[in-house]
């Protein structure tokens, strides 16, 4: 078994009301050498748990499992919507970037991700729309490089920011790095707008920088051109993720997409004009999506509370199961 793990054999009863007894338990009272809560087996047998009869016990199990399922189905059912949601928002970005609006005239796309973009576009190379760049970490056996930092750098701590493709732009860094650390290192100090992408570890999610910033080797950056609107090459990176990670990247545990692939990335290219059209299209899209968003994952969270609350106050005493049966546990949860 598991060193994680311990079995906890009930002696008397149904074990099913042993099982929601136990889950019960504040961990947080417990304390251990490690960053996180443990039980030790002296604990466990100084726990204290109403103990009703066999019979009590098992009407409380009958009535958890029941209303428990039902919770737990409310809560599955608002999880695919959230996965249908999920895929609705990105697949309404990857038409937008297909220019789904030019309906009338198409051609087949020369873009492993994309089918179909209107005739009139082009298909250009990014390297030739913007400047493409990359990061470094300067030497940590310089401690004076690590001194008076005040330039923002992006390391891979900072992809949980962008993670959900909520954020555009990305203004506070965990570190900093120095002039001179900057000045002794292959770090590159990138202009406000700049876009990045992580390549190593959380491969594929992207960014523009909000500030003048730097990057670990981790990332690549492109600094748009005046034909390039970096927002529009931030929802084409976001779009393509799929592909990047599945045709590109390298590794079975911890993904790499080489710069060399990266260097050879194309686009559908339409006007400055229509890419800021494109965008403004995307950021209301799903702003509409992220509010339904957010109100499905209150509804999960309220479920997962009802949940627990429900298996405290029987397991306690609180609520009696037999004259609970039939109530509404589920009260001010939609779906």
């Amino acid at each position: 078994m598991d060193n994680n793990l311990m079995a906890v054999v009930p002696q008397v009863g149904d074990p099913r009301f042993w099982v929601y007894a136990l889950s019960i338990i504040d961990l947080g009272k417990f304390s251990g050498s490690g960053p996180l809560p443990f039980v030790n087996e002296g604990q466990v047998r100084d726990l204290q748990v109403s103990f009703p009869s066999v019979d009590e016990q098992r009407r409380i199990a009958d009535f958890l499992d029941a209303e428990t399922a039902r919770i737990d189905a409310l809560a599955t059912v608002q999880q695919r919507l959230l996965d249908l949601l999920a895929e609705r928002r990105a697949a309404s970005v990857v038409a937008a970037v297909a220019g789904s609006h030019h309906s009338d005239s198409r051609k087949p796309s020369t873009l492993a991700w994309l089918d179909t973009v209107p005739s009139h576009w082009q298909e250009v190379r990014v390297g030739l729309l913007a400047r493409m760049g990359s990061g470094h970490t300067p030497s940590r056996s310089h401690q004076e490089w690590w001194m008076d930092c005040n330039i923002p750098w992006i390391t891979t701590g900072e992809v949980k920011q962008v993670r959900e493709d909520r954020v555009e732009d990305l203004h506070e860094t965990r570190e900093q790095i120095s002039e001179l650390g900057l000045a002794n290192s292959a770090a590159e100090l990138h202009p406000k707008g700049t876009v990045f992408l992580c390549r190593t570890a959380s491969a594929g999610y992207s960014g523009v920088m909000g500030l003048d910033m730097a990057t670990s080797q981790d990332f690549v950056t492109w600094t748009c051109g005046p034909r390039l609107n970096p927002y529009y090459l931030l929802w084409c990176l976001r779009a393509m993720r799929p592909d990047l990670l599945g045709r590109l990247a390298m590794g079975s545990t911890h993904k790499t997409i080489y710069v060399p692939d990266l260097q050879m990335l194309r686009i559908p290219l339409p006007s400055l004009d229509e890419q800021e059209q494109i965008v403004r299209s995307i950021r209301g899209q799903n702003a509409r999506i992220d509010r339904l968003t957010d109100k499905v994952r209150l509804q999960i969270a309220l479920l997962r509370e009802r949940r627990q609350a429900l298996i405290t106050s029987v397991v306690t005493g609180q609520l009696d199961a037999a004259t609970a049966s039939g109530r509404n546990v589920t009260e001010g949860v939609t779906v």
